[in-house]
């Protein structure tokens, strides 16, 4: 073999030596690119959120056990019971005394007691009533008390409970019953005889206390697509105040702008040719309105988010940890989402963050439409959070919770990943500057955010929850409406009430009213309350004297009672409004949290109407009153359907005490007036129907916090911009190569309906 042959083939084994030590190096490095990452840990003692955590399916098992045998009474499950029976309603988390608990968190004290709230109806007794009682301690009890006088002052007349499914029931077999006497009316108006008809219900039911009288209003069927569109021009009124079902009967019809006394009258008044019928044809699946069935193929996927070396924040039990902040997370099944224990770098700001109430208040011509103020709290916002769906409703890669329930059945029910947490890209900076004076510089900081989120469906509308935490200490709360909208059938001077968006569908107007509740703790439980706005002061400019300034200047005030600090719905407030600590910053500024709130209410119900009382929380924007155990929620499940005689009634609680260095609670009302249109088929857009409010740190602080993220960026140009060590932004080609293998789609969410 000839030299030049060996040195040849020399060269070709080092080539590939070279070669081979080059792949072994990007395969070691890619993993260590990739390798997933643990979130980083907060300083709070392992298990300390599970004070706050909701009930497990087997506490509320055994509290439905330790009731049904020590009351002494027969208890038939709810989803079977009658008026005139007694039954377990809801069981829920007892959240214990904010005293009790701060004493264990931070002073070192016992746990508090594991406690349920179990709400029963007794309808087999001298006097129906309902009755609220404690039981624990969990997962054993050994005992129950009976707090329902010691919460509301007297006992719970039984006309104020919710409807049950089974009294739906009840009542739409009651109305095919009557609707059986106008056969060949139903045929001629709506190619129907009566057994493909829906009905919707509406609330309140009647007219004062005691009342139980609830119109119903009646809808095509079509599988496979929202009945709300499809109303058929019939609404009927059953009273179901008796306790027995026998007794139950139908007071009234409604038909195209005409009252009856029975669906009997209506069929004669059609038979003798004296009434007007609007012949409807049976929809078709296909043509129906309001279809989201896609008309189109899938097209190409759009853009998927996903962490590359993992999830960021972390969640165990009831407690998420994200860059600094740490959240409880719950969530009540008639209010919905609830957070507890906020706290951010190690400081408490928000001792408790929920939701109270939603009001959807309707209009119409129609009898069923122009009476409906539905009160959602008493159907179950939180109940009614079902499934989430991966890669739509959250992101394909959150982490999805399981949510457990026990409401109108002796069983637990979970609806499964119905609340998810996911860290958000908004792809808009959350603060950079671009430098071409003096020096050339760039620095910015991505808005990543933290987000809770849960979507409740409320007969015909979609709620979504969220709850999000931004990297400057600021925590936003926003909803969206979306799903269907209600609607009404469309006759005479409908467009008065609303708009017409189908051949006889009448888009009715209507407002959402959200109320929340905020515990904000700012630097401690003592707080008050000032507002900052500014004002105008003419001058003389001082180096000349001769000419006159406008000039703004800052007007400070602290407001020291209740009565200074609730401020009405759709008048202007301080542009500055904030909750203050004793303690100053670094500058001796108070350190501040301050409210913001983003919305555009309808207008409040008058004060003068006999129903405003249940509702009187949305006069007001915002309410700032002090903390009282014995005013823990803005209202109640019973005020819907008694809401002439409130169980409560929120106006109480302003009854001007001092709000001066004490522990506060801001009320918040976020809403917007929703004048349906014909982009509101199929469903309403999710895209300017949001509102909700923000707490941003105001001096809180000594500088901007985020200043301290890993995520931030700065290149000058002293610096090699595509460095990945001085850059991270030219890091990120390289993370391309860690997209996560996604798990297969999967829903359940029909599973438990």
């Amino acid at each position: 073999m000839s030299l030049k042959t060996v040195l040849i083939l020399l060269g070709l084994a080092l080539a590939t030596i070279f070669a081979l030590v080059c792949v072994l190096l990007t395969r070691e490095r890619s993993p260590r690119t990739c390798q997933q990452l643990p979130p980083e840990q907060e300083d709070i003692e392992d298990g300390q959120s599970l004070v706050f955590a909701d009930l497990t399916a087997e506490e509320m098992s055994q509290v439905v056990r330790y009731l049904q045998g020590h009351l002494g009474v027969p208890l038939l499950d709810a989803s079977r019971a009658n008026p005139s029976d007694n039954c377990i309603a809801s069981v829920d988390l007892q959240v214990p005394g904010k005293a009790e608990v701060l004493r264990f968190l931070d002073g070192g004290g016992a746990r508090p007691p594991r406690e349920a709230l179990a709400v029963l109806y007794f309808g087999k007794q001298a006097e129906p009533n309902i009755t609220e009682y404690v039981v624990g301690p969990l997962p054993t009890p050994a005992y129950h008390r009976d707090v329902t006088v010691h919460k509301y002052g007297g006992k719970v007349p039984y006309h104020r409970r919710p409807v049950t499914g089974k009294e739906y029931m009840d009542i739409n077999a009651l109305i095919q019953r009557e609707l059986k006497k106008a056969p060949r009316f139903l045929t001629a108006c709506c190619e129907s005889d009566g057994t493909d008809l829906v009905i919707l219900t509406t609330a309140p039911r009647g007219f004062k206390s005691g009342d139980r009288v609830t119109w119903f209003v009646l809808f095509h069927n079509v599988a496979g697509t929202g009945y709300y569109l499809s109303p058929v021009g019939l609404e009927v009124l059953v009273d179901h105040g008796d306790l027995h079902i026998s007794r139950w009967q139908l007071r009234q019809v409604f038909y195209n702008g005409r009252y009856f006394a029975s669906t009997g009258d209506l069929e004669q008044e059609f038979v003798a040719g004296a009434l007007e019928v609007i012949k409807l044809k049976q929809p078709q699946a296909d043509a129906v309105l309001g279809s989201m069935k896609p008309r189109r193929p899938p097209g190409p996927p759009g853009p998927l988010q996903f962490e590359p070396q993992g999830p960021r924040y972390s969640v165990r039990d009831n407690r998420v940890t994200f860059q600094g902040w740490s959240i409880a997370f719950g969530m009540n099944p008639n209010t919905g989402p609830r957070l507890f224990d906020i706290r951010y770098r190690g400081e408490r700001i928000i001792y408790e963050l929920s939701l109270q109430e939603a009001l959807a208040l309707y209009s119409s011509n129609c009898p069923g439409g122009m009476s409906t103020r539905y009160l959602d709290g008493s159907f179950g916002i939180g109940r009614f959070a079902y499934e989430l769906v991966q890669g739509l409703d959250c992101p394909y890669t959150a982490t999805y919770v399981d949510r457990h329930y026990l409401a109108e059945t002796d069983t637990p029910k979970t609806n499964q990943n119905s609340l998810c947490i996911f860290e958000h890209d908004s792809a808009m900076p959350l603060r950079r500057h671009f430098s071409d004076s003096q020096s050339l510089y760039y620095g910015g900081l991505r808005k990543n955010t933290l987000v809770i989120r849960t979507i409740s469906t409320l007969i015909n509308y979609d709620y979504i929850w969220d709850f999000m935490f931004h990297g400057s200490g600021a925590v936003e709360v926003r909803v969206h409406a979306t799903g269907y909208i209600s609607s009404s059938f469309f006759h005479g001077q409908g467009t008065d009430y609303g708009n017409r968006v189908g051949p006889h569908t009448l888009g009715t107007m209507h407002l959402h009213h959200i109320h929340y509740k905020v515990d904000l703790d700012v630097d401690g439980q003592l707080n008050s309350l000032e507002t900052q706005d500014m004002e105008y002061e003419i001058v003389k400019d001082p180096w000349s004297a001769q000419n006159t300034i406008e000039r703004p200047y800052l007007r400070r005030e602290r407001l020291e009672k209740e009565d200074e600090a609730a401020f009405p719905l759709n008048v202007p407030m301080p542009r500055y409004l904030s909750f203050v600590s004793p303690n100053p910053n670094k500058w001796e500024h108070p350190r501040s949290y301050r409210i913001q709130v983003i919305s555009f209410p309808g207008k409040h119900l008058p004060t003068s109407s006999s129903m405003e009382r249940s509702i009187s929380w949305g006069r007001y924007q915002l309410a700032v009153t002090r903390r009282k155990e014995e005013e823990p929620t803005s209202t109640s499940i019973y005020n819907q359907n008694d809401p002439w005689t409130p169980t409560v009634a929120f106006a109480d609680f302003i009854n001007n005490e001092t709000i001066t260095n004490e522990d506060l609670v801001a009320w918040i009302t976020v809403g917007f007036l929703h004048v349906p249109h014909a982009e509101d088929i199929p469903n309403t857009v999710t895209v300017g129907n949001g509102v909700g409010f923000f707490l941003r740190p105001y001096n809180y602080f000594n500088e901007d916090p985020s200043v301290d993220s890993s995520d931030s960026v700065y290149f000058s140009t002293e610096q090699d911009v595509r460095a990945c060590g001085a850059n991270p932004l030219a890091c990120l080609s390289s993370a391309s190569a860690c997209a996560p293998h996604l798990p297969p789609f999967h829903f359940g969410g029909f599973l438990n309906l």
